[in-house]
């Protein structure tokens, strides 16, 4: 591959002489132009874009690590990352985790080997405090409330809906609850607080075999019903975590002739809207558009964005 200094060597002219031609850097007189550009399409140069932003301190890439694209969330969140980094001219780059904390060790040291400008973790496997000591790499962005870790980040505020959901179904009447999640409470913070939340509002922690764990999908929600159906314990109502997964529910209820109960799903899906479900809104794509923002301006703030949640 030519380098710039054949280029130069070639044209009779220095180095920085030629950089400053090719990036329209400073001045270079009209003959020495003419002279390096003569000489870039006979030996058809190509300058090393990589190279370049390594010496301005800047690659336009940002990283995104995602488990995996399984979930509205995740697709929610990258999407706005995506739409924000197009219209400033960044590239993203998709990194898979599947929660494996040795692979996002390794995306920290390709942060730290310059490969990334930042890095956006949508979730994780590895500890707060480690994502905190590798800010000396790069910015970290998480989209989740770090709490007193120094870490910029952007996440939704789920209390006040979760809160504002239970109250609402306590209101109706129901009192055997069926819940699902993608992680257990002892890996996932949003799994904790909506138990939590529960807790609070039912005074007491939802029955065990109500309660299914691994649910991400259509289909994984279509199995939940299939177990809770064959439990002597059946939820009078189900609070999912995705309008998909309700819809996944509720198709086993019907495929089998069963009265479907009602259902709560959350990220304001198509899905939801036409079965006219009730959800919560947790306005992920803003989210990912507040994770982007802070990665490109390096700053260490909280952006907070808050739930909402939808009657029908």
């Amino acid at each position: 591959m030519t380098t710039i200094r054949e280029v130069a060597k070639l044209a009779g002219y220095s180095p920085a002489t030629v950089s400053r031609a090719i990036n329209h850097s400073g001045y270079v007189s009209a003959k020495a132009a003419a002279k390096i550009q003569a000489v870039i399409a006979q030996l058809d140069y190509v300058p090393n874009d990589i190279a370049r932003d390594l010496s301005q301190g800047r690659t336009a890439n940002v990283g995104v690590v995602v488990p995996h694209l399984n979930h509205p969330y995740f697709t929610q969140v990258f999407n706005g990352i995506l739409t924000a980094a197009f219209a400033a001219d960044y590239n993203v780059v998709l990194l898979q985790s599947k929660y494996d904390a040795d692979l996002e060790r390794g995306y920290l040291e390709q942060l730290h080997r310059k490969a990334f400008d930042a890095l956006i973790f949508t979730s994780r496997a590895i500890p707060l405090s480690e994502l905190a000591a590798a800010r000396k790499y790069g910015p970290i962005i998480c989209c989740e409330d770090p709490g007193d870790y120094p870490l910029a980040a952007a996440y939704s505020q789920r209390a006040t809906a979760y809160q504002a959901a239970f109250h609402w179904i306590q209101a109706q009447g129901y009192r055997h609850i069926g819940l699902t999640f993608s992680r257990s409470d002892k890996l996932s913070a949003t799994t904790r607080l909506t138990l939590a939340t529960y807790a609070t509002t039912f005074g007491h922690a939802p029955a065990a075999d109500l309660v299914a764990l691994g649910v991400t999908t259509f289909a994984d929600g279509y199995q939940a019903a299939q177990t809770w159906t064959t439990q002597a314990s059946q939820p009078d109502f189900i609070f999912s975590n995705g309008d998909d997964i309700a819809a996944g529910i509720r198709q086993f209820y019907v495929d089998h002739q069963l009265t479907v109960p009602p259902l709560m799903g959350q990220e304001n899906q198509l899905s939801g809207r036409l079965l006219g479900l009730p959800t919560i809104d947790h306005h992920f794509q803003q989210v990912g558009a507040a994770a982007f923002h802070l990665a490109a301006s390096r700053q260490v703030a909280h952006v907070p964005v808050a739930a909402e949640l939808i009657l029908r």
